[in-house]
């Protein structure tokens, strides 16, 4: 059965375009997709994310627990602040890709994806045996906005929020006279906040945020943007870009990965071996030199060789390009600079690759 957001009625009053995404009845539109994608890199946008999953970790062994499950060293998290992690599995493919907040000394807030929810549930819990920690999946009684957009500080700061928050924290805090957890991240490219606040309370400031951001002139953003935008940023999607039969550092998130880790971690041994041999594959950005659009699963070929796949594509708004994510093969020859072919109804199409992000918040463009 398909799943409605607390909001769903809301954005059916909207007018929005709604379809299935991951189980969950969801806006994909309001208006258009590059309107509403300009109006987040120029503007404000409001997104509905409550698909989003929220468990909450408490417990004497709370740290040590995440410590073990993922990469990154928790152990280094500090209060309020935030990070990006994977869940590996035993052999370094990732289960999901994680947000993991620090609320309190002994209690941590992880954000999972949508189709993910259930098998982060079931993968935590079979990996906590031995830890004293309590898993709590509080999906259905929160809601998720995340207002994006470079004017979506001084929207929020006119609602009562402190916006003299750094990237990547969380604050318990009010907007709008309503307590919520807001966090200052996103997957946008943009500036911008995700606003965790409970049902009871999601349309009045759904409503709300949409009525003092007019002067600043936002609008309800759907999926559709969601996912061009987060593209232009050479952000991953999961089922997409990662999935249980890759692992971070084939996904060029080696960035994120600590080196000097001592505590183990499932696919740790994988992992470290790839950081220090290298891997098979790797995710490229590639730019389409014609109009011909990259989806997901076409082909890539370069010199009548088939080296890869493409995982993301669509066209950027703000490049006026059409642009993909491709895992090739791992070849020096095979680099930023490259012309590809990517096979698209039985015809190949050339592609440049190019460097990830497409786009950055300074400049826009990095083509």
């Amino acid at each position: 059965m398909t799943k409605e957001t607390f909001l769903h009625d809301k954005h059916v009053k909207l007018g929005a375009k709604m379809v299935d995404f991951a189980g969950w009845h969801m806006p994909v539109q309001y208006t258009s997709i590059i309107e509403e994608h300009k109006t987040v890199r120029e503007k404000v946008g409001l997104f509905d994310v409550s698909h989003m999953g929220e468990v909450f970790v408490t417990g004497k062994e709370a740290m040590e627990f995440l410590n073990s499950i993922v990469p990154q060293n928790i152990s280094k998290l500090d209060y309020e602040k935030a990070v990006y992690c994977q869940l590996p599995n035993k052999n370094g493919g990732l289960i999901d890709d994680l947000i993991i907040y620090k609320l309190g000394i002994l209690e941590y807030l992880v954000i999972c994806n949508a189709s993910r929810i259930d098998e982060d549930l079931n993968w935590m819990v079979r990996n906590s045996k031995g830890f004293d920690v309590k898993i709590d999946n509080q999906s259905h009684n929160y809601s998720l906005l995340a207002v994006q957009g470079p004017l979506a500080d001084k929207l929020l700061r006119k609602m009562g929020l402190d916006t003299n928050q750094e990237s990547f924290t969380i604050k318990v805090t009010k907007v709008a006279g309503v307590k919520v957890l807001a966090s200052r991240t996103g997957y946008t490219g943009e500036d911008g906040y995700e606003v965790l606040v409970e049902n009871k309370h999601s349309e009045y400031l759904w409503d709300k945020i949409l009525e003092d951001g007019e002067e600043f002139g936002i609008k309800p953003i759907g999926l559709g943007a969601r996912d061009t935008l987060r593209l232009e940023a050479g952000l991953h999607l999961y089922g997409n870009d990662l999935d249980e039969n890759t692992t971070p550092i084939e996904a060029g998130l080696s960035w994120s990965v600590p080196k000097d880790k001592e505590v183990d971690y499932n696919g740790k041994n994988v992992i470290m071996e790839q950081i220090k041999n290298g891997t098979s594959k790797k995710l490229v950005g590639l730019k389409m030199l014609d109009k011909s659009i990259a989806r997901h699963e076409y082909e890539v070929y370069k010199d009548g060789e088939k080296i890869g796949v493409v995982t993301s594509g669509g066209p950027s708004p703000i490049l006026g390009a059409n642009i993909a994510l491709a895992y090739v093969k791992n070849d020096k020859d095979i680099c930023t600079g490259s012309t590809v072919q990517v096979m698209i109804r039985e015809k190949l199409h050339d592609a440049e690759i190019v460097k990830r992000p497409f786009i950055t918040k300074r400049n826009k463009i990095k083509l």
